[in-house]
């Protein structure tokens, strides 16, 4: 809870300077302070009645459970899970405003020629502090206590997480927001066969087939983009590799005996992984960008945009990673499929309407046939054995 309401101040902050005020937020806190006294009369009575001797009534047990359903957001009857409600939009809208100010820090930074992998590596950096300040800060989060052999099958994670941010930061600066994302939604073409020919995966014919639409989709929207470049298309498309490894190697992770128990956390798992990604992220910045630095210093003391977005954009790039992450875990595979699937298409026009990026119709028409393709790639096996 904690770690929500800090990235809802995030949010708020982020929307003073530089977007119109939210004002949902308020809503959010006020709904927990709401429901906190709630939870204070359940303990309070429970306490009075066992120092009497007192036997709960059907009507004061009643009266508890609706006073914890207040407290949760939560009516059986209506199914209704505020708080899930809650991390599905602001995953969606951290995403949606993380792409805004990494691409504005990318432009004003200087576009391609400018320096995306120092601002893809300073990110992951302020995602590491923000992760540090967790682990300090009093009641916050507790701490891992992982081992020396843990941290060695985190490495390969941490270089597929650098490796995917990367690449995602090179296709944002090299082309627009739109195409970026319509290149990254067939990331299953490259999950498919990278989990066959390196990890022995086994995939439905019904799956195989559902990557036709994607790839003829993304071809589609590639021949109708205004800003074509080449650059971003590869940059995408290997940020779509190492995701795909990433997600392999993280699987083998998780699978290892105790680890869960060590990590303690979702959130500690994905500050581990940013923590990697970004000693790994390092030495590239260095050997790309590291003769330009002072270039770079000149321009985050003299350009506000830069200086701001870059700092937005990594804590908006960790924040929704890991509400992104919680969120899937408390869902199914086909809400999963429906959330991401609705969270790109929310991504690739709201962005390019902000940021006046063309949206010709066929590219619309490609970037709805790949975006319906990796949706029936995701929920094919499981409509197929409901028959």
């Amino acid at each position: 809870m904690l770690f929500s309401k800090t990235f809802v101040l995030c949010l708020a902050v982020t929307q003073a300077f530089a977007f119109q005020p939210v004002t949902r937020h308020a809503g959010v806190m006020t709904m927990k302070a709401q429901a906190s006294p709630g939870k204070f009369r359940t303990v309070t009575q429970s306490l009075s009645n066992k120092f009497r001797g007192v036997t709960p009534t059907a009507q004061q047990q009643s009266l508890t459970v609706m006073q914890a359903e207040a407290a949760t957001g939560e009516k059986k009857g209506l199914g209704i899970d505020i708080a899930l409600l809650a991390y599905f939009f602001f995953w969606y809208l951290g995403n949606y405003y993380y792409n805004i100010t990494n691409k504005l820090a990318l432009k004003a930074a200087g576009g391609a020629a400018g320096f995306p992998m120092t601002i893809s590596t300073l990110q992951l950096g302020v995602g590491v502090l923000y992760a540090s300040f967790l682990w300090l800060a009093p009641d916050a989060r507790n701490r891992p206590a992982i081992t020396k052999n843990d941290i060695l099958k985190f490495l390969p994670v941490g270089f597929c997480a650098a490796g995917a941010h990367a690449g995602s930061v090179f296709a944002l600066g090299a082309g627009a927001v739109s195409f970026a994302q319509i290149v990254k939604a067939a990331e299953p073409v490259f999950a498919a066969v990278i989990g066959t020919l390196v990890y022995k995966s086994t995939y439905s014919m019904a799956k195989w087939l559902c990557l036709v639409p994607v790839i003829g989709g993304v071809t589609l929207a590639s021949v109708k983009e205004l800003d074509f470049a080449w650059s971003a298309l590869f940059s995408a498309a290997t940020a779509n590799v190492f995701a795909a490894f990433k997600g392999n190697e993280n699987k083998k992770l998780m699978d290892t005996e105790g680890i869960k128990d060590r990590i303690g956390s979702i959130g500690n798992q994905f500050a581990l992984t940013t923590i990697f990604a970004f000693l790994f992220s390092i030495p590239l910045m260095i050997w790309r960008e590291g003769s330009r630095w002072g270039e770079f210093k000149q321009i985050l003391a003299t350009n506000d945009i830069v200086k701001f977005n870059l700092i937005a954009s990594g804590l908006w790039f960790y924040g929704y990673n890991e509400l992104a992450t919680m969120t899937l875990k408390k869902t199914s595979a086909v809400t999963q499929s429906v959330a991401n699937t609705a969270k790109r298409v929310i991504v690739i026009v709201g962005v390019a309407i902000v940021m006046g990026e063309s949206l010709d119709p066929m590219k619309l028409l490609g970037c709805g046939i790949g975006i319906g393709g990796v949706f029936l790639y995701s929920v094919i096996d499981n409509l197929l054995a409901k028959k």
